[in-house]
């Protein structure tokens, strides 16, 4: 007997990357930071208390709204907390988007969108970048409730212009969600459009450039009126005590997080070098990875043969991505073990 919806049945969930168990592995294949995270998260971690664990958190965290508002030189009442994300995603596809509100997304960007959509039973426009990744021309003609721009882009770590997504944002009758998941490691971002537009969504994340995957906490910056509309949408108690904790002690050390995000632009540099002497095809990265087509060597059979060493990167079995492996930028020596592989490895 089916229980489920019809549009449950039919579809597959989002596949998440990889995590291996033992701990002795080069793990570059979910864009984790290779970093710790602040000092400043940890002393905060000790501080929680019983009393903290006790009680239901703050249902809109306004400790980290604060925090936040003042590092993107906005106020609380334009930041939202989320459970990740991802969860600032599922908000936005239930607050938009249903059998006769479609979502537009170019295509390849993160598997996640389609998924969404299919659990809202809406329908998904997908717009074909091109060779170069340049956004298409047509994903202003859609007349799509919401339009979704990965920027940079998962897994491309190409990168669209704040001008040009502002001409998009105007172009636009529905919202136009831009998700800077990777933007920590971008050299410009879009906060500033949530000042000039009332349908821009800038989703941020803590879990790359603050080193805090395991707590997922993300957030959503637009102005207020909209901030407000999805505060309907999401659970009432979305984000844990703990979580509020660390993701505000992180945010506040804007010091260590320059620090680190610079030696991560720096090592993705020298990545992408060292991969382009082994003759593989690496465009230029705006995010914390980088995509790099195997040639000769079919890129599956270079991911089985990583994963034999215990190194972990990331391989869609996708038409447009088939030929490619998605690699995380590492710590030096976990970049070097990479390399040296690679060069047993490709002929």
């Amino acid at each position: 007997m089916a229980y489920f919806r019809d549009n449950i049945e039919a579809m597959q969930g989002y596949q998440p990357g990889f995590q291996p168990r033992q701990a002795e592995v080069v793990k570059l294949n979910t864009n984790e930071n290779p970093y710790p995270p602040s000092p400043e998260v940890i002393k905060a971690l000790s501080r929680v208390s019983a009393e903290q664990l006790r009680r239901y958190p703050d249902p809109v965290a306004d400790e980290f709204r604060q925090a936040a508002a003042q590092v993107n030189g906005l106020r609380p009442e334009n930041i939202m907390c989320c459970n990740g994300g991802d969860e600032l995603l599922t908000i936005a596809f239930r607050a938009f988007c249903d059998e006769n509100r479609p979502v537009a997304y170019p295509v390849p960007t993160y598997s996640l969108y389609p998924v969404l959509a299919k659990l809202q039973d809406a329908g998904a426009i997908e717009i074909p970048f091109d060779s170069e990744f340049n956004l298409p021309p047509k994903l202003a003609k859609t007349e799509a409730a919401l339009t979704i721009v990965c920027n940079p882009n998962a897994p491309s770590g190409s990168s669209i212009s704040v001008g040009e997504l502002a001409l998009l944002a105007d172009e636009l009758a529905g919202v136009l969600l831009i998700d800077e998941a990777y933007a920590d490691f971008a050299d410009e971002n879009c906060a500033a459009l949530v000042k000039d537009f009332d349908n821009v969504i800038v989703l941020r994340s803590m879990s790359k450039g603050y080193s805090l995957a395991a707590i997922r906490f993300g957030y959503a910056i637009a102005q207020a009126d909209l901030i407000a509309g999805l505060m309907k949408v999401k659970d009432s108690y979305n984000v844990d005590a703990v979580a509020i904790v660390l993701a505000t002690a992180a945010i506040k050390d804007q010091d260590y997080f320059r620090q680190r995000t610079e030696d991560v632009k720096k090592a993705r540099e020298s990545l992408i070098a060292q991969l382009r002497n082994l003759k593989l095809k690496v465009p230029a990265s705006h995010a914390n990875f980088v995509l790099a087509e195997t040639g000769n060597c079919p890129a599956s059979e270079v991911y089985d043969k990583l994963v034999r060493r215990n190194i972990f990167v990331r391989y869609f079995d996708l038409p447009s991505l088939a030929d490619k492996l998605r690699i995380t930028v590492g710590t030096t020596e976990q970049n070097e073990k990479l390399i040296l592989a690679l060069k047993e490895i490709l002929p």
